[in-house]
């Protein structure tokens, strides 16, 4: 999984900029799943990141997992091949889509057609990310209790003439047919922008 990311001063590259992004998906996406109850409690471990107590998993299966598509989802950043990440919640017993976690992904094209690097301190680019994990982590107090089973998947939004690697397969966007929308914080390394949002279905309590 991502660890040391190539900041200097206040100067990023795309490789170090795709680090970051990556890192924090690894973080934001457990984050999820354990505020989100997908997985048992006792399958995390707390870390500091982003001066926060976060929870990670160490369950080997899930390690293994997220640790083979952060590596590829890295090399996309890098290729500038990633749009957006989501992460979908689901019924096991429907498949029916509960959640659906956004992150769109924005790059600045002079980055990769020039070669530049990016302006921005390290130190300000993880308030704003602590900012967002901060607000992923509270959300779980306005989404309603997810009361059956559920099933995680991870989805990556890509150009059309991307080959899809081994393994992996191509996936209907598995939207909500009646859902409600929030819109969270978002950060930038000056080279990447990542927009968080949130959509759950929607109860008849709602209408």
């Amino acid at each position: 999984m991502p660890t040391k990311t190539e900041v200097k001063s206040n100067t990023i590259t795309l490789r170090g900029s795709s680090q970051i992004v990556a890192e924090f998906f690894e973080y934001s996406i457990n984050t999820i799943l354990y505020q989100r109850g997908i997985y048992e409690p006792e399958l995390f471990h707390t870390v500091t990141k982003y001066k926060l107590k976060l929870m990670i998993t160490k369950d080997k299966g899930l390690v293994d997992y997220l640790k083979n598509v952060l590596a590829q989802l890295t090399e996309w950043l890098e290729k500038g091949m990633v749009q957006k990440l989501v992460l979908i919640i689901a019924s096991v017993d429907t498949e029916e889509t509960l959640e659906r976690w956004v992150f769109d992904v924005q790059k600045d094209e002079k980055t990769e057609k020039e070669g530049k690097t990016g302006k921005k301190s390290e130190k300000k680019i993880m308030q704003e990310i602590q900012a967002v994990v901060r607000q992923i982590t509270s959300s779980v107090t306005m989404l309603p209790l997810l009361e059956e089973p559920c099933s995680f998947d991870l989805l990556i939004y890509t150009p059309l003439n991307l080959s899809t690697p081994e393994k992996w397969e191509e996936s209907d966007p598995k939207y909500i047919s009646k859902e409600n929308h929030v819109r969270l914080r978002s950060f930038t390394t000056s080279i990447h922008k990542v927009e968080t949002s949130v959509a759950y279905k929607a109860t008849d309590e709602d209408d």
